[in-house]
Parts: structure tokens; C-alpha cells; sequence
């Protein structure tokens, strides 16, 4: 009989295909296949079958189906009295899809990485050949539908996952050292490794960030250890603005810092260099009178010794404080020169900012389980079958839909 016949390489592959059609693992989320199956109790033409692409490149022969069946072992199929149809036995009903059995498919799922990009999925299905029962194989692929050189693969049982994983014989494949893990163990690991990422990546950020703090604290104070460039004001001010004293001054002058709120009666301007000097390109160009502020007469007087010493360490604790201020984390600094102090060098206007940096993590072999990705939900891909990457609309007429 021919179940007693040994089988043909050829055999074994068409057996093996179509065993994985209608398997556990692939008949769950084949929607094309599992709408044949309610057609006419569970028969399905092998007509039919010879349309699914994997087996398309196989065989083309109905004869060659049907003897591979008879031949193969497994007793998962069975073969109509004509011989024209197959369908899963009867008395190998297909398990239900719910959360127990999800769980089960998990705790016998493996980890492969280490296989050159160019392998295809029969190198892999010879490879793991004598190594176990798998009822699927995954290949990963990237964004850009490209072998990413790792697998998922579902073994007959959670013991044989186990033992595959403690195998000398799969640490090695043509010369790549490979690294075999149980799906679970393989998630925890990178659960670590991103939260491991995202602690450095914050310890970065902070270091930069305090790094960036202290250099602008030093700068201030470098700021202001010239002498001889402060200038203070004073009179009835009304509603002049720091503006306005920039709009006097921005001809004639650069401005670091001005120390001034709407409404009081006096502040201080801190030059870039002399403010004695500054204030005479003013007169210069008032014709020798005193500048005046919005057609407010103003008073003018050139800080010196303690004066001048006291009224800068004021100036210096103000614009630390504004600087404490902005270390509550909105970002960073903005505008270092402004604040209670107004614009920086209005003359030739220069406006620092700094902001902080987004990271950005690298999924490299991520969510396909931990994320559940809505790309293996949308288009599962046929391990056991199809590496089309053809649209699931396609794969439904041409295919096992998977």
C-alpha cells in the first residue's frame, strides 16, 4: 500500500505544505481557506489546494497531492473515496482559538538570530529538519519587507521548544554564531535592554542639560566682570518700556542686560563695553543734549567702585534666579539674554535658544509580540508558506490568505 511507500523528497514537501495549510497554527487566521472548509463539510478540492502559491511552485500534478497524502504520517488529512478532495480529520478537530490556547502557543515558541539576510525559508525548513516538529516558521522582516536574519518558530509542545533551545547543533549555522532563545525569554530581554536604553538615555539628557546649565551660569558671570559698563536711569518713566531704552541705544551700542520694570523710577543698562562711551554717542547724536526716553527727560549716571559693584551683584543674583527658574525642566533655556532683563545685544541682535533633545528609540527586532504590531495583525506572513509579501487581498486568491 501506499501509506508503507517511502516517500520522495518531493513527497515529503507537498505533505508538509499542505499539513501546514491546514494545521493549528495557520487554518486559525487563513480566512480563505476557512470559508472553503464551509462549503461542503470541510471537503476542499485539490484543485483548489494546486492554486495555493507554495505548493503551486511545488507540484502542479493532482496525483502527486493525493499520493503525498497517502504516504505521510501524520493522519491530519484525510482523502475523499474519488480522490479529488481532502479535508482535516474528523477526529483531529481544530483546537479553539482563545486565550489558553494563545498561552500554550507562546510557551513553545522559539528565538532565532544569526541567519545571513539572503536565507529563504525552505534553507531554514532544511536546516531545522531533524531538529524537531515545527507547525510554523516565521521569518521577521523590516519595514522595508527585507529578512532581518531572525525567527520565530512554534514547536509541537513545550517541552520539545525547551530542549530545542539547549541544542549544541542550532548555536551554529554556515559559520554565524546564533543566538537561540524561548519567545518569552527573548521579549523579557528586550523589555530590558529598551528600559536600560531609556534610563541612559534620561541620564544623558540630565548630564547634558546640567552641562549646558552650568556653562550658561558661567557665562553670566563672565558677563558681567567687565567694568565701567553699567549705566543707571531715573526719572518719572511713566510706561516706558526696556525697548524703548534698546530703540535709544541700538545705533550707538550693544545691550547685554537691562535691569527695568514698566512703571518704576529708576533701572540700570549693562553695556556690552563703556557706558560712559555709549552714553556720549548718544549726546554726539542729540546734538550734546541729554538722550531722552519717549520724550521723557531722563537721568543718566555712570556707575563706579561700590556703586557700580553692588548694583551688578544684584543684577547677577536676578538673572540667576531666572535661570533656577528654568531649570524646572520646560526644555531648556530660552533666550539666555532675556528675562526680567529684556533682549539680548538689541544692537547686533543675537538670540540664543536652546532646546532639548528628543530621543528617539530604535525598534530594531521589537513589538512583533510585546507590541502586538498592527503589521503582523494586518499581514501575518506564511512561514510553512508563502514569502510573498504579497497584500492579503492577494494572497487570498492566490494563496492561503495568511
Amino acid at each position: 500500500m501506499a501509506d508503507n511507500q517511502e516517500m520522495s523528497s518531493l513527497e515529503k514537501k507537498v505533505a508538509e505544505q499542505i499539513e501546514y495549510y491546514f494545521g493549528d497554527h495557520n487554518l486559525h487566521r487563513d480566512k480563505f481557506l476557512k470559508e472553503q472548509l464551509l462549503l461542503d463539510d470541510g471537503w476542499v478540492t485539490v484543485a483548489t489546494m494546486l492554486k495555493f502559491n507554495r505548493l503551486k511552485n511545488l507540484t502542479s500534478d493532482a496525483a502527486v497531492v493525493v499520493e503525498s497524502l497517502q504516504k505521510s504520517k501524520a493522519g491530519l488529512l484525510e482523502i475523499s473515496d474519488d480522490k479529488t478532495k481532502i479535508r482535516r480529520n474528523p477526529n483531529k478537530p481544530l483546537p479553539e482559538n482563545n486565550e489558553e490556547y494563545k498561552d500554550a502557543v507562546k510557551h513553545k515558541s522559539i528565538y532565532m538570530k544569526g541567519f545571513p539576510i539572503n536565507t529563504t525559508l525552505d534553507d531554514i525548513k532544511e536546516f531545522l529538519a531533524d531538529k524537531g516538529t515545527f507547525e510554523n516558521i516565521y521569518l521577521r522582516k523590516g519595514l522595508d519587507k527585507a529578512f532581518k536574519g531572525s525567527i520565530f518558530a512554534v514547536l509541537d509542545s513545550e517541552a520539545a521548544a525547551k530542549a530545542f533551545v539547549e541544542r549544541e547543533d542550532v548555536k551554529e549555522y554556515k559559520g554565524n554564531e546564533m543566538i537561540v532563545l524561548m519567545k518569552d525569554a527573548y521579549f523579557s530581554k528586550k523589555f530590558s535592554e529598551k528600559k536600560q536604553l531609556r534610563v541612559e538615555a534620561k541620564a544623558k539628557v540630565k548630564s547634558e542639560k546640567e552641562e549646558t546649565q552650568k556653562q550658561a551660569e558661567e557665562e553670566l558671570k563672565s558677563q558681567f566682570e567687565q567694568r565701567g559698563c553699567l549705566l543707571k536711569f531715573s526719572g518719572d518713566l511713566g510706561q516706558t518700556s526696556r525697548e524703548d531704552f534698546h530703540a535709544v541705544f541700538s545705533e550707538h551700542a550693544q545691550i547685554k542686560w537691562i535691569d527695568f520694570t514698566r512703571g518704576a523710577k529708576e533701572g540700570n543698562i549693562l553695556f556690552q563695553s563703556s557706558a560712559k562711551e555709549a552714553l556720549q554717542k548718544c549726546r554726539d547724536a542729540n546734538g550734546g543734549e541729554d538722550p531722552k526716553v519717549k520724550d521723557q527727560v531722563v537721568q543718566w549716571e555712570i556707575l563706579e567702585g561700590d556703586t557700580e559693584m553692588e548694583t551688578l551683584k544684584k543684577i547677577i543674583e536676578s538673572q540667576q534666579e531666572s535661570i533656577n527658574r528654568r531649570k524646572g525642566g520646560r526644555g531648556g533655556q530660552r533666550g539666555r539674554g532675556r528675562g526680567r532683563g529684556g533682549r539680548r545685544d538689541r544692537g547686533g541682535r543675537e538670540q540664543g535658544q536652546f532646546k532639548g533633545k528628543k530621543t528617539k528609540f530604535d525598534s530594531d527586532e521589537d513589538a512583533d509580540e510585546g507590541k502586538k504590531t498592527a503589521s503582523a495583525k494586518k499581514r501575518p506572513l506564511e512561514s510553512n508558506g508563502q514569502e510573498s509579501g504579497e497584500p492579503v487581498s492577494k494572497q487570498v486568491k492566490t494563496d492561503n490568505g495568511s
